[in-house]
Order: structure tokens, then sequence, then C-alpha cells
């Protein structure tokens, strides 16, 4: 095992003081020295360092707590090695948990080493493990993600991606030393069971197995662990990681527990055959990321308490059984585009999710159905093409589209024709309805901003496509939107006449924008002006290089100075039409130049895209006091 190296003291102090009051400075007088004595505990190892500060930060900032702190550390890890030392710190930090944020943490110990996992799709994990109080299904989800938050406010999970409020974290990540202490400490605690290299957990009895986790290959020891799984008849959960050549001939004994209420199968096991899950009465959540499982069950419908169908990946499947409209507690559906759903979709009361399907695939008889889903939250769709108008399927496909956008809180469409989507928008008036997030696929654009669009006051996130003039009326349009967060804005390449040569933004909208996304193949300059988007933190735009400086009298025009709040900025440069080359070496030098005199040093990143790309490779510079992101 490899042993880092320890930080020095003004490193450590840098990191433990940046945790908890920004600077060292701003520290309180009376809480120096005794920092000072945490710190030596430390040993100055980086995580250890941040788990204590992670955990004072909960506590009261007073000299008395911070004393008290210092006694119960120092009894824990005087002369310690550093690995010992950094698990009674851990083991520490752990004790200061209140028992809903145990399970929890223990919880990730489920998931393999350097595993990324989907927040939300944990969530849900611990909803159906009842690890959230409560019956309300939308508080339970927000309880989970405060309970998410506060782990990581305590730096014991990593957030990874982070969305466009800056606030909620989409997906996390444990580090291997903490996922290590975890793993002990459910093992032990005998929460959870976990099949890895090794084997089975040390000292697991299979008449105790509550919670599998199956992290590697069972080919090496398959019998062992059928005869195991086939004793354990109490078995609440089975999560499935990896490759798993034989796994799925002995299904029918690790799927034989009658309590299970959680499987969820992300990986590669052949020819696994689901039919003994028609058998599990108390199965919540079942999720299926792998295409070698043969179809769903006929009889899926003896699930009466699933809540979570999640075969969004299960590529080879075609149809869902017919029965599946008998789930009357189902309240998420997932799956792939391509799969063909049975008539009778309006017999599900308690569905808000339903992604991804296409239109032109299903019954005309299924799309009537949609009408009737009145707690429906979310829905991922496509609408390939315009068929069966003969049928009136499409004028089905609009009424219920229409009666659906009045009570949707998030819509995804992948493909539709325009006029189709106008249509729908139309239904706005004259109430506006309650949907945050609008994501627009890339095969949809308009000729101009919907006007429609201005209805829509809650909107959150936004994902839009132009073909057409990107005129200041449309930025209007989309400034005006009060609540919005994240704006992705994309103009593809076109054979049309070249549109506004400048866009600017100015101090007027855009007052909560956190994220912006810009994406023009077309030759167009942009600029922020004073004022503009005052909170904005993320820029990503796509810019052709010669048109920020043909429009501008003084140089570069893009006015990145006047973006108060930026801390993060990715810009792909349009390499086509530079000429000469040294266009895109000058807007690199600019754009480099205006992040490193930027009050925040935004975090920068450039890329070169287009087919003249290589005609300006290998020029790139940037200052080399600016902090720069690499690409990824």
């Amino acid at each position: 095992m490899y042993e880092a190296k320890p930080l020095s003291d003004e490193d450590s102090q840098r990191l433990f003081f940046k945790r908890l009051f920004c600077s060292r400075e701003d520290c309180p007088g009376d809480l120096r020295n005794v920092s000072s004595d945490i710190l030596k505990k430390c040993g100055g190892l980086p995580l250890a360092i941040i788990s204590i500060a992670s955990l004072l930060a909960n506590r009261s900032q007073t000299k008395e707590v911070w004393v008290s702190t210092l006694k119960s550390i120092s009894a824990a890890v005087d002369k310690d090695s550093p690995i010992d030392k950094m698990n009674r710190i851990l083991l520490f930090s752990y004790f200061d948990l209140p028992h809903h944020l145990k399970s929890c943490l223990l919880y990730l110990s489920v998931f393999p080493e350097d595993y990324l996992i989907n927040c939300r799709q944990l969530i849900l994990l611990w909803v159906a493990e009842a690890l959230i109080p409560g019956q309300e299904r939308e508080s339970m989800e927000q309880l989970g993600r405060s309970y998410l938050n506060e782990l990581i406010n305590r730096s014991l999970v990593q957030p990874i991606k982070v969305g466009a409020d800056g606030a909620t974290v989409e997906t996390c990540r444990v580090h291997d030393v903490i996922l290590e202490f975890i793993a002990s400490k459910a093992v032990e605690d005998n929460f959870v069971t976990i099949w890895n290299r090794n084997g089975f957990s040390e000292n697991y009895s299979s008449n105790k197995i509550r919670r599998l986790s199956i992290q590697e290959d069972i080919s090496p020891r398959a019998e062992e662990m059928a005869k195991t799984i086939k004793n354990a008849a109490h078995i609440r959960s089975i999560n499935i990681f990896g490759f798993n050549s034989v796994l799925g001939k002995h299904a029918s004994d690790f799927l034989s527990s009658q309590v299970l209420r959680v499987l969820n199968i992300d990986g590669y096991i052949k020819e696994c055959y689901l039919g003994h899950v028609k058998s599990f009465g108390q199965m919540k959540y079942l999720r299926i990321d792998t295409d070698h499982c043969k179809k769903l069950p006929e009889d899926i419908e003896k699930l009466q308490h699933l809540e979570t169908l999640d075969v969004s990946s299960y590529n080879r499947i075609r149809k869902l059984p017919a029965s599946i409209i008998q789930l009357q507690r189902l309240v998420r559906l997932m799956v792939n585009p391509y799969v063909q759903l049975p008539d009778g979709i309006g017999n599900l009361p308690a569905l808000e999710e339903l992604s991804s399907i296409d239109f032109c695939i299903q019954s005309i008889e299924f799309v009537q159905g949609l009408y009737n889903l009145t707690n429906l939250k979310v829905l991922k769709m496509c609408y390939t093409i315009l068929v069966r108008d003969v049928e009136g399927h499409g004028k089905a496909c609009m009424s219920s589209l229409s009666k659906l956008f009045m009570s949707l809180r998030e819509l995804y469409v992948a493909t539709i024709p325009d006029a189709a989507f106008m249509t729908i928008m139309d239904s706005c008036a004259p109430a506006p309805p309650p949907l945050r997030k609008l994501v627009i696929g890339h095969n949809v654009t308009f000729s101009t901003v919907p006007h429609q669009i201005s209805s829509l006051v809650n909107l959150t996130h936004l994902r839009i496509g132009l073909d057409g003039e990107v005129s200041m009326d449309g930025i209007n349009i989309l400034a005006s939107l009060p609540m919005l967060l994240s704006l992705t804005v994309c103009v593809p390449p076109s054979t049309k006449s070249i549109l506004h040569p400048r866009h600017a933004i100015n101090s007027h909208g855009f007052q909560r924008l956190v994220k912006f996304n810009f994406r023009c193949w077309l030759q167009t300059a942009l600029e922020f002006e004073p004022g503009a988007m005052p909170k904005l933190q993320r820029l990503k735009l796509l810019l052709a290089a010669r048109c920020q400086f043909k429009y501008g009298q003084d140089g570069l025009v893009l006015g990145l100075q006047n973006l108060a709040g930026l801390k993060h900025v990715v810009l792909s440069i349009d390499c086509d039409a530079a000429t000469p080359a040294e266009e895109v070496l000058d807007l690199e030098d600019d754009i480099s130049g205006a992040a490193g005199a930027h009050p925040n040093r935004p975090i920068l990143r450039i890329e070169r895209v287009g087919r003249s790309y290589t005609t300006a490779q290998g020029c790139s510079r940037c200052p080399p006091d600016h902090p720069v992101l690499e690409a990824q």
C-alpha cells in the first residue's frame, strides 16, 4: 500500500481553516491554539484533517466544544500508526452521526470501489430499504436528499457532478479509505454482506444475510455462493455489479428469498432468467442494467408493492408484459425508447415518472390512456415520425400531451416535429403550467424562440435548439423567465444567410441564471454587457474565432469581466474560417487573459473544433499563473 507524504503544518492549517472559516485569519482568536493541537493529532493526513474539520463544522464554534473534541481525539489516536489513526478518526466521525445517517452511510458499502453513484438512484434505494421515514413519496425523496447533503457536508461522501443550481448533487463517490471503513463497519454490524474477490465477508452467517452485495465474479467459487444463498431466506436486497458469467445459472438460488425488496442488477450477467421475480410480493425496487437477462415474467402483476421498475438500459427488451398495468403502486416506469407498452397505461394511478417512450410505436389506446395519468410529473419521450394520422393517432398524441403539459414538472423531448410541439405549447394559455425542466433534444430546432416559452414562468432548466435567427426578441423571451437557473441554446450549422453578427446580453433578465451553455456554429459574436447574468457561475461556449474580433473595435468583444459570479469557463473555438490561424491563437490568449484578470480567477478550459482544427494545432497559450482545467 502506498503511504502518502503528510502535509506540512502550513498546508494542514490551510486545509483545516478553509473548511471551517475560509482562512486562518477568519478563525476566532480563542480557537487558534486548540486548533493547532487538533491538527497535531491528525498527523498531516488530509482525509483526517477534512473529517475532523467537517465534524467541527457541525458543532458550536466555542472553545469548550473544541477542547472536548480534542480530548476525545487524543484518547483515540495517540501512539497510533497513520492508518490506525485515520480509522480511529473515521470511527470518531461515525459515532458522531445520528442513527438515521449511520444507516444511510453504511448502505454505501453495497457499491464497489471507485463506483460512480447516481444520487437519485441511491435515494430511491434508501427509500425502498425503509431507511427514510415517512409515507408521502415526494417528501421522502426530499428527506433522503437532505440526508445525502449532510453526509457530503461531513466529507464522508464526495460530490462529483453538481446540478445547475449549484446545490443539487447528481453523482457522488466514496473515498477508498472511507469505503473500506464503511464496509468493515457494515459487515461487523451485519448490515451488509459483501461478496468480492475474496469471497464472502468474514464472519458472515447464511441465516443472517439481510443485504447482499455481489461485487466480483462468482465463477471461482460458484458452488459455495449457491449453497449459501439457497439457505438465506431473509435477504431483503441484492445488488449485483460487474462481470458475472455463471451467476445467471444460479439465479433460482439467489432469487429465492420471499422478503426481497430490492434487486439491482448493474453489470454483465449471462443468461439471467428472471422468472422467479414474480414471487417477490414485497419487492419495491427492480432495476436491470444488462442486456443478458431474458424477458420479464408475464405475471409481473404479482409484484403489487413494486414502486420502481427500471429497464431503461435493457436494450433487448421490446415489449412489456400486459399485466404491468395492474401494478397499482408503480411510481416510476423507465424503459428504452424501443419498448412498446401495453394498452391501459391510464390504470396506473400512482405513476409519476415515465421514460423514455416513442409515441409512434405505441397504440392509439395507449396514447389515449396517458390522458388519465393525473399524477404524472416526469415524462421523457420522442415522436420520431408522423404516422397513423388516418387512425387519429397524431390527434390523440396531441390531445394527451397537451393535457399532460399542464401538470408535468419535467419534460424531455428527444424528437418531435416543431409544428406538433407548438401545438402542445399552445395549451399553456391561460394558466401557466408547473413545468420546471424542459429539455428539447438535438433533433428539434425552431426558426425562432417560440413566444409561448415566456408563459413557462416556473421553468428552472431549459435546452432549446434554433435553426434560424437568434434575434434580440428571442433573447429577451429567454431573459424574461424569472426562475431560470440553467440555459442551453444550440444553433447548428446552416446554409441560410448569416445571422445577426452580434448578440448582446445586458443587465435585463437572467437574474438567477447559474449555468449558460451557448453552442453556435454560425459566424456570430457574443457579448456580455456590464451587469449581465449577475449570478452566472458556469459558462460554456462554442464560438467562431474570427467573429469575436470582427465586430469589436478594440479587439475581443466577449466581456467575461462583466460576469461577476463566474467560476468555470469552457470555450470551444470553431477554427473554420479562421484566416489566418493566428485568429485562434489571439482568441485563446485574450480569453486566458480575461479569465486571469477576473477577480474570481475562474477555472478555464479551451478546446478546438472544426475542419480547420489541424491548421491551428499546437499553439495554445495560457498565462502560467492562471488555473487551467484540463480536458476530460
